[in-house]
């Protein structure tokens, strides 16, 4: 999501179509007041001179206005290394915890997608299937038909749906994952199915509707049966119907609605308009840890990755040189190579990341989702920085 709104869910570098929606509303604040932001928190390494990662998040907080950053990095030899900067409560003025849970918004996809391959490997899905095949007579709009929409097109954001979430609203409430699907069908197709490509968080609820009617299990339920333990991440997880709360450490989200009222506390929000697009709870380290299973095979057979590998030019949402696959975007480094992950954009938090082919992985968070371009380069920047030490 960029903007504070519920308009993205998305981990992009550049403003996708649709206006920019108004803040989310009063109504999911959890605490005003006059906030200003604290001293930089130590960094994690103990040396007198900040290393290029803590300078980059310094930078985050320092001239970005991020309350606070995090990070986690693993190097090619899997040393790993948290760093922290701001503070994590800008009431109660608190540390940040290291390597502290956060909403990963859209780094919920590659999750879904990795649920969805694995059916395809067990033959229960095919991915040029239509999605009639398994959601019969569901999706039907003007310019819409499900008989003429791919799996594959769904996972790879070609379907041409509109995007549900440019036209929620700031009523923060529960939402069904139906509710979702008939909001985006009462707008007309962006394009015909293949014909191009656009970001899309409708594709990605009804890729969670196609997993919970061919499992007949809940997608959160498949999510952690078969990608949280498979992985064996210990912080991750799907937040029940309801779960406005964050379980374990984390520090504070915020949204500041223009520059010249005070921050507001959105730590505390229902999730379930994200659902398959972006509701999951994680951490830097746990996020490293099922990027770089994934990308060492151990999450999917090699017929499987290597489909979610098989990139789109995507460089109009996630910046130059960036390819999009089944869930999965790979970017270029300027070090050289490659790096594949998500990233992530929920209101309180933005997460960017990635992992390399040889050993590298990065994950770093902010509790504040960058208002401008040069937020979201220094950002971008925290990330590369990080893996190509």
């Amino acid at each position: 999501m960029r903007g504070q709104t519920r308009q993205g869910l998305r981990s992009p570098t550049r403003q996708q179509g649709g206006r920019r929606r108004r803040a989310v509303s009063a109504a999911v604040a959890v605490g005003l007041g006059v906030m200003t932001l604290g001293a930089l928190a130590p960094p994690a390494a103990s040396a007198a001179r900040p290393d290029a990662v803590q300078q980059a998040l310094n930078t985050l907080v320092r001239d970005d206005g991020m309350p606070a950053a995090l990070a986690s990095v693993q190097d090619r030899n899997g040393r790993i290394r948290t760093y922290t900067a701001g503070v994590g409560d800008l009431t109660t003025r608190s540390k940040v915890p290291r390597d502290g849970q956060v909403r990963i918004g859209s780094n919920t996809k590659p999750f879904v997608a990795v649920v969805v391959l694995q059916l395809v490997a067990e033959r229960r899905v095919d991915l040029d299937a239509s999605v009639d095949t398994y959601l019969p007579g569901l999706v039907r709009g003007k310019g819409i038909d499900g008989r003429r929409l791919t799996v594959r097109q769904l996972l790879q954001h070609t379907s041409g749906l509109p995007n549900y979430s440019n036209h929620l609203g700031d009523d923060v409430r529960y939402y069904t994952p139906r509710e979702l699907l008939a909001t985006a069908l009462q707008h007309p197709a962006d394009f015909a199915p293949g014909t191009s490509w656009k970001y899309s968080n409708t594709n990605y609820v009804l890729a969670g509707l196609i997993i919970q009617k061919v499992t007949g299990r809940p997608l959160t339920e498949e999510i952690d049966r078969r990608v949280v333990r498979g992985a064996g991440l210990r912080h991750t997880y799907f937040p029940a119907p309801g779960d406005a709360s964050i379980r374990e450490p984390h520090p504070h989200g915020y949204h500041r609605e223009s520059a010249d009222v005070p921050l507001r506390d959105i730590t505390e929000i229902d999730p379930s308009w994200g659902w398959a697009a972006g509701q999951m709870i994680s951490t830097g380290s746990d996020l490293n840890r099922f990027f770089s299973a994934l990308l060492a095979g151990r999450l999917l057979p090699a017929a499987q990755l290597a489909q979610m590998r098989s990139t789109v030019p995507a460089e109009a949402t996630f910046g130059p040189g960036a390819r999009y696959g089944l869930g999965l975007v790979s970017r270029p480094l300027p070090c050289g190579g490659l790096s594949w992950g998500h990233g992530g954009s929920f209101p309180g938090y933005e997460t960017r990341g990635g992992v390399t082919d040889d050993g590298r992985a990065t994950n770093v968070a902010v509790t504040m989702q960058p208002t401008d371009e040069a937020g979201r380069r220094n950002l971008e920047r925290a990330v590369d920085t990080a893996l190509c030490r």
